[in-house]
């Protein structure tokens, strides 16, 4: 394989909903180029992207596959992302790395959420898109129809290249208006046939062409010029305003193929090797210190390494782009993230489990290797006069949960080395230790994708484990002031333990005036602050400790004490023991002694003052909210609303965003617990959403009822 230059590559997504025959695409693409000799399918489990064992066994694509093609002295080099919602990270991995988007479109069922997802992405990234509608050999397929949803979704900007002749079991030949020629097919697929487009087909080819050379016009002042002295652009003049619009999102080209039967793919081929931007063409990538920097062959060497793959007998396959310079075999290389050196042994190029061996890759392009001793995914590898470093990549947030432990407890610790592993691979599964709710919770983005996770461990590392429900990370605060004292006294012998803590708690809110006086029982306190100390709680929130103490009731040296054992009871309220916030506690009296008095009496003492002042504060139980998206198809609506109204939700709006309602609610996180699942079942599949923490808040008085009872229960079962 040659040395392909930075002005020779292009970097392109497959991107679509779970169905839209990516893989397929990618399989004759690979096929029609001559990297494989035999087309595989997916039924078959024989394709070059689907080959982990978890993707054969589910019929799904988990992983984005990498892979390229040689073709008209162009190297394309393509990521083949999972269509399901579940698996989006992939399709984010490869949006940040490559430079271009094909939104594979279902010629059955036309624009689908994920469609809307796929395309929500490249916008927020600024990727230039084409649209490709696929599986045109369908009986439900109605190319107009989806031609007319795409442009009524998305606007004026989509606009025709090709149509079938035919759809369904007839298809077998399109109209490419932009070179004005008829490509048909045996039914073997493959190599077209070219010919000049028939009669019957003309008006509509020419009508189509009229609206495609104004819409290439429009990205280029010299051709709009062109245009309106001539109505008529050459098809290079074209080329090139489809390649400037491309750029700029100023146009969206509609293409059409059965990937499945081998058919078109060869001309998407050539325009993609013909018009899509090269690396060099499309805006530069900003390093962590805000700097553009420019796919140079000739600056020094930087890596960026987006994608880990573990595979059996190999190990470690990490993929890299090549961000600047050159890498050639045996290059030495530092590892900027994390201070180590590697070097650089075989190189090659990508072609799903096949690697094809390179002695060098060039600015822009795509490789992988294997065997390296300390690279991560997102790590940077740089030459030692470069000091370049990477981390563009954003992945949102998770929307599943679920506890997980091994059946054998001896295997938790291989357990946490697994799911390390695998959280390499996709960086969306998410491994958190909660030392609040003493569990190891794992995040993904929906039950498929947790499935997936098990199935492997259970398969792969042969370690069985069991999902639970995560608990809730609650919060206690109180709703009015509070007085209480303890004394705490010890003797046994020698030197004793003796504080007593006098104090306050009271509900803080952010801007409230320091305590002048409080009235419990009929009796004032008169407050004197001497010092305040405001403390921003890891786990949300605020303590406000504040020092009123006069006279000398308590020497200042034990103040710290008071403070620790404050904070020990803020860690465990007394409603469910869940973290305490939002509470002022002012300190007013106290006594010592002069031999007995130490900091753990004092700790001791304000650790019982406080619980027992907490317990008399109105104490309320908060529970974390979330703010839902939701895109769903107008016929569910009612479904989905009635739903969420059963999970304790508030709706905060509607609009429609292409083609599909948009509801916005507040949800307690509680009632979010299998929320992918029971969405999947109302809708077929065909909504999809977004979480963001937004705040906690009180919960009903029921609620909270049954969560004391639930808490009661457990700690009674624990003694």
């Amino acid at each position: 394989m040659r040395v392909y230059q930075t002005n020779e590559i292009k970097n392109i997504a497959l991107i679509g909903s779970a169905g839209s025959g990516k893989t397929t695409l990618a399989e004759a693409m690979l096929f029609g180029s001559g990297i494989i000799k035999r087309r595989g399918t997916v039924e078959q489990k024989n394709t070059v992207s689907d080959y982990f064992p978890v993707e054969q066994e589910y019929g799904y694509s988990v992983f984005p596959t990498v892979f390229h093609v040689e073709w008209n002295n162009k190297k394309l080099n393509f990521i083949d992302c999972p269509g399901s919602d579940d698996f989006v990270g992939g399709a984010i991995t490869a949006l940040n790395v490559m430079d271009q988007a094909v939104i594979l479109v279902n010629g059955q069922y036309g624009p689908e959420v994920g469609t809307m997802n796929a395309f929500r992405n490249t916008e927020k990234l600024q990727k230039p898109v084409i649209f490709l509608v696929n599986q045109l050999d369908r009986d439900h397929c109605d190319f107009d129809t989806i031609v007319n949803s795409l442009k009524e979704t998305y606007g004026p900007k989509c606009v025709t290249v090709q149509y079938p002749v035919a759809t369904g079991a007839e298809f077998n030949a399109i109209i490419d208006v932009l070179t004005m020629k008829k490509y048909s097919w045996k039914p073997e697929g493959g190599t077209p046939v070219v010919e000049e487009i028939p009669a019957d087909q003309l008006d509509k080819a020419q009508e189509l062409r009229a609206t495609l050379v104004e819409a290439a016009a429009e990205n280029d002042e010299n051709l709009m010029e062109k245009f309106f002295e001539d109505e008529n652009l050459t098809e290079d003049e074209m080329r090139e305003g489809i390649r400037k619009g491309l750029a700029s999102r100023g146009m969206f080209p509609i293409f059409c193929v059965c990937a499945g039967k081998d058919m078109g793919v060869r001309r998407l081929m050539e325009f993609l090797g013909n018009v899509v931007p090269f690396v060099n063409d499309m805006p530069k990538v900003k390093n962590t210190r805000g700097e553009e920097v420019a796919p140079d062959s000739n600056a020094p060497t930087a890596l960026y390494f987006f994608k880990t793959g573990l595979e059996p007998h190999i190990g470690e396959v990490t993929y890299f782009k090549v961000m600047s310079g050159t890498v050639k075999q045996g290059d030495d290389l530092n590892n900027v993230d994390r201070g180590s050196k590697e070097r650089m042994g075989q190189i090659f190029a990508c072609a799903g489990a096949n690697r094809i061996p390179v002695d060098e890759l060039k600015a822009g392009d795509i490789g992988c290797t294997v065997k390296l001793k300390d690279v991560k995914t997102g790590n940077t590898l740089c030459a030692k006069e470069s000091e370049q470093q990477f981390d563009f990549i954003k992945y949102p947030n998770s929307k599943y949960s679920r506890a997980i432990r091994s059946v054998n407890a001896s295997d938790m610790e291989k357990m946490m080395a697994a799911l390390q592993k695998m959280r390499q691979e996709d960086p969306t599964w998410v491994v958190e230790l909660s030392k609040e709710l003493k569990q190891t919770i794992v995040h993904g983005q929906g039950e498929f994708h947790l499935r997936t996770l098990k199935w492997r461990m259970e398969n792969n590392e042969k370690i069985p484990v069991v999902y639970e429900e995560p608990k809730i990370p609650y919060r206690e605060t109180i709703t009015k002031a509070a007085r209480a004292d303890y004394r705490h006294k010890k003797q046994s012998g020698g030197a004793g333990q003796f504080g007593e803590v006098h104090l306050i708690v009271e509900p803080y809110v952010e801007g409230m005036e320091l305590p002048t006086v409080f009235k419990f029982g009929g009796q004032e306190f008169r407050m004197n602050v001497k010092g305040q100390e405001e403390i921003s709680l890891e786990w949300g929130g605020k303590l406000v400790f504040i020092n009123s103490v006069v006279g000398g009731a308590i020497d200042a040296r034990f103040m710290p004490a008071i403070l620790k054992g404050v904070m020990e009871r803020m860690e465990q309220g007394p409603l469910t023991g869940s973290y305490a916030r939002d509470v002022r506690v002012i300190v007013y009296d106290g006594k010592m002694h002069p031999v007995d008095s130490n900091e753990l009496s004092f700790m001791l003492a304000a650790r019982q003052a406080f619980s027992a002042a907490f317990k008399e504060a109105g104490p309320k139980i908060l529970e974390p909210i979330y703010d839902l998206e939701v895109l769903v198809p107008a016929d569910y609506m009612g479904d989905v609303m009635s739903d969420l109204q059963g999970r304790r939700a508030i709706i905060m709006g509607m609009d429609s965003e292409g083609g599909y309602q948009k509801l916005v609610a507040k949800v307690p996180l509680k009632e979010l617990s299998n929320y992918s699942i029971s969405l999947s079942s109302i809708t077929g599949g065909r909504a999809s959403f977004t979480t963001t923490f937004s705040s906690y808040e009180l919960v009903p008085n029921d609620v909270q009822q049954a969560l004391i009872a639930a808490h009661e229960a457990e700690v009674k079962d624990e003694d």
